[in-house]
């Protein structure tokens, strides 16, 4: 067994372990290890997914108005009806590989050259729900993000199998009327709660599991009628419910900021997730042999996976994103669907194995540094060869890609075995999904190397500001619709839209005061971050590693003492 070894990341200069069982992953799909942390590693795959920026444009083919995850002035780009025809071919794009020249030079190239999918969407599984990116299975849905099978869902990432909802955080498992919810699963009226599970008429709640009729609690366990974890009558029940004044948007606010403070009171376990053996991470689910993993479940045999919401995933280093029967997958971001041995690739999916430095290839095995490529084989730069030919020119382009290695103006280095260079993403780092776990500064985006992009400017004429809406939803009419409102956080405009409208006076909750996106940032904080600490129980004093930093305030346990005392 290889022993461990320390390496200096190639980005961030610091210092980072490869372990035994890391190499032995490394030698079982024949790559070399890594220059990159992990942490560099996740954020690097981050940059090449745009999630949330989307534009206009029209498409390159049928000329329709389209909405489109690339601008305007970026790559050319097809509606989804015309990407995913036979009206053209991805291998008419295809070039020679020049050994004179630096592979990833002449894969920028190919990129710049083959039109893309507007959007990365099953779009024939989608009914009434244009404005939705990174989702499948959906009907009468609204700005929504990685998600699947929901229904009358507005305003949620990693949402799964949930109907009417709003305004959610890594919610699904057959879950039904929800909002302003954070991880929460088979469950029905959930509001404004988190990590609650198998429960509902729940409000303002943090880690409950099997409860019903609880407003303020925390750290329960089949429960019935209790207000800040005291038992009370039905009567009481409802008598405080209609003194909370959830209806009013200040006493919202002043509900939530004395819940918050009762929730600190409480312990709170090391990590999030359950049914889970040798793992480690947090908002992890039934996996096994799983390590520094991020909201993900049923994988087995993983480390540092992100987003995995679909099962199975077996034998995943460095894997950001999907599932549904992955296996054998290194350093990908948003590959799954029965894919087998693929490394260094974005948006690659369907009964699809052993591919390499592949971006948006569907069913095509056995492709290399090819783009937009469906239902071909032996392709290298989308062109195609005899089973014979490509494996001789990848060995040879592998040779190069070490030999004389591609260096950004950084002076970091790629060789085989590396993700992309920077250099080769679609978007510009503030459109991607690193922003949101990584943000930061123009200057510092341009300082490190990255590109950054300018805002569009705001458009329209605000017709109302925040501070002016009414304070109880029982005092809004349906003219709120033709407003547009001035976001009191971002003072950018949002509308509220009417389905939107009908699920807040069906739930009988106040008017957002923040846009969407402001919202989404607000439940992306009340998450805990992708990375571990050294901390000790706060009971027993045991050593643990935890997504809760050390200068956070909560109480935090072992899984010993936190089950001693909760469970």
């Amino acid at each position: 067994m290889t022993p461990s070894e320390t390496k200096v990341c190639q980005n961030c200069k610091q210092s980072f372990t490869i372990e035994p069982q890391d190499f032995d992953f490394y030698k079982k799909m024949d790559v070399p290890p890594p220059t990159f942390c992990p942490d560099c590693r996740f954020q690097r795959r981050l940059m090449f997914r745009n999630e949330r920026a989307l534009y206009r444009r029209t498409c390159g083919l049928c000329g329709i108005n389209i909405l489109s995850m690339f601008a305007p002035d970026k790559y050319p780009v097809y509606c989804q009806p015309c990407w995913w025809s036979d009206k053209w071919d991805a291998t008419a794009y295809g070039q020679e590989y020049d050994s004179n020249r630096n592979f990833f030079e002449q894969y920028r190239e190919l990129q710049k050259k083959v039109p893309y999918m507007a959007l990365i969407n099953s779009y024939t599984t989608l009914v009434n729900s244009e404005y939705v990116n990174h989702t499948g299975g959906l009907k009468n849905c609204y700005w929504i993000f990685n998600a699947d099978f929901c229904e009358n869902v507005l305003y949620g990432t990693m949402v799964n199998y949930v109907k009417d909802g709003m305004d959610l955080t890594m919610v699904g498992a057959g879950s039904e009327l929800c909002y302003m919810d954070v991880d929460c699963g088979k469950s029905f009226r959930i509001f404004f709660s988190e990590d609650c599970f198998s429960s509902h008429d729940i409000y303002f709640s943090k880690n409950l599991t099997g409860c019903d009729h609880c407003i303020g609690c925390i750290n329960l366990r089949n429960k019935s009628y209790h207000v800040f974890n005291k038992p009370v009558s039905k009567e009481e029940f409802e008598k405080a419910l209609q003194e909370s004044r959830l209806d009013s948007h200040q006493s919202v606010a002043d509900f939530e900021q004395r819940v918050r403070k009762f929730w600190l009171e409480h312990p709170h376990k090391y990590y999030h997730g359950f049914h889970n053996t040798n793992a480690s991470g947090d908002y992890f689910y039934f996996s096994k042999n799983a390590h520094f993993m991020y909201e993900s479940e049923c994988v087995e045999d993983g480390k540092f996976c992100q987003w995995i919401t679909l099962k199975p995933v077996k034998d995943a280093y460095d894997y950001t994103e999907w599932g549904n029967g992955a296996q054998r997958i290194y350093d990908c971001i948003t590959v799954g669907e029965n894919a087998d041995n693929m490394k260094f690739c974005y948006g690659s999916w369907s009964n699809i194995s052993n591919v390499e430095y592949g971006m948006f290839v569907i069913s095509s095995p056995h492709t290399f540094g090819c783009v937009n490529v469906r239902k071909k084989q032996y392709c290298i730069l989308n062109k195609q060869y005899t089973k014979e030919e490509y494996e001789e020119l990848r060995a040879k382009i592998i040779e190069d890609m070490n030999t004389h290695p591609y260096i950004d103006s950084k002076g970091r280095i790629w060789k085989y075995g590396e993700f992309f260079p920077y250099d080769l993403s679609l978007f510009d780092y503030n459109e991607t999904t690193a922003i949101q776990y990584y943000p930061l500064a123009k200057e510092e985006i341009l300082e490190r190397g990255w590109r950054w992009r300018e805002p569009v400017q705001n458009e329209y004429r605000i017709s109302k500001k925040a501070a002016d809406l009414p304070d109880s939803i029982y005092d809004v009419s349906d003219d709120i619709v033709k407003e547009v409102i001035e976001c009191q956080v971002c003072v950018k405009a949002f509308r509220i839209i009417p389905s939107e409208l009908a699920l807040l006076k069906r739930f009988g909750f106040p008017l957002p005061r923040k846009c969407p996106y402001c919202r989404h940032v607000g439940r992306m904080a009340r998450l805990n971050p992708p990375r571990l600490w050294d901390r000790a129980c706060a009971k027993c004093g045991k050593d643990i590693k935890t997504s809760y930093a050390l200068d956070r305030p909560e109480i935090v346990y072992c899984e010993q003492c936190y089950q001693s005392e909760v469970a």
